[in-house]
């Protein structure tokens, strides 16, 4: 028996050797294969080198033109990113403010938690929001106001809101407006950069042994690629900026619900006052 259980577990490493050597055997002329077509894609789509000469030999207008869009796009990528990283912690703690705040409905015990929750536009509004509440229970507690005038001192704490609401706003908005500007900008500018190189590559023409296509086709290429860096800057912004306008709305919205939710609750926290 020690001898039938020693040769079974003997066998059992050679079975899965061999199964690893046909899966290896089987994957080796596919792996092969697709690195081929891998690598006849990566040539086809790398960067020619004659670009970067194209460039170098245009005129200085065109050279400009390209620069100033390479800062663009420079510029409004890094815009694009802090302005993703901006609305995802917003977002997370906005999320997070909105359950502590239905879960809890302790106006004093919010406070105190929602300060780590900086990035959230709903608890900028809330501490607004509750600034002017204690100062319209501290009227009622001294007398100045009555409990049943709280509509109209309500009134104070719902302006409140709005303010807030506004500079928050502003706040999800700042930097948008530049996408707005390079997306609608950057294709004239390029165009601007593909008009004066062709215009430059037939008045060339004049001074050419031959009027053939061949004798302006370098200087027309080489406007052509002001047009396609423009574009390249132009897209990435236009779809950063509706992504962004539409995120914006969306926390406007929200912000819009909060602020109603807050007076509710505020106008019970005012009569047990």
């Amino acid at each position: 028996m020690r001898i039938f259980g020693a040769d079974a577990c003997s066998t059992k490493p050679n079975r899965g050797l061999a199964d690893r050597a046909k899966i290896i055997s089987f994957l080796a002329p596919q792996l092969s294969s697709l690195y081929g077509v891998v690598r006849d894609i990566m040539e086809t789509v790398a960067p020619n080198p004659g670009i970067l000469s194209m460039i170098m030999g245009s005129s200085p207008v065109v050279q400009l033109v390209l620069i100033i869009l390479v800062l663009l796009s420079l510029w409004s990528w890094t815009i694009t990113i802090a302005k993703f990283m901006q609305f995802r912690r917003a977002w997370q703690d906005s999320a997070e403010f909105h359950g502590l705040f239905w879960e809890t409905r302790n106006f004093a015990r919010i406070e105190d938690s929602s300060r780590r929750l900086g990035s959230s536009p709903l608890s900028q509004l809330f501490a607004s929001g509750y600034r002017e509440l204690n100062q319209v229970v501290g009227d009622i507690d001294k007398g100045r106001c009555t409990s049943e005038s709280h509509s109209n001192e309500l009134g104070t704490v719902e302006r409140a809101l709005r303010r807030a609401e506004l500079d928050e706003v502003g706040k999800l908005e700042r930097g948008i407006t530049f996408l707005a500007t390079v997306a609608s900008a950057a294709p004239f500018i390029g165009l601007f950069g593909t008009v004066w190189g062709i215009m430059n590559a037939f008045h060339g023409l004049s001074y050419a042994k031959s009027t053939t296509i061949q004798a302006v086709a370098p200087g027309i290429s080489e406007a052509l690629v002001a047009t396609a860096i423009g574009l390249a800057a132009a897209i990435p912004a236009a779809v950063a900026y509706n992504y962004f306008s539409v995120a914006v709305r969306r926390f406007r919205e929200t912000m819009d619900t909060f602020t109603d939710d807050f007076i509710n609750v505020a106008r019970r926290y005012v009569l047990k006052a």
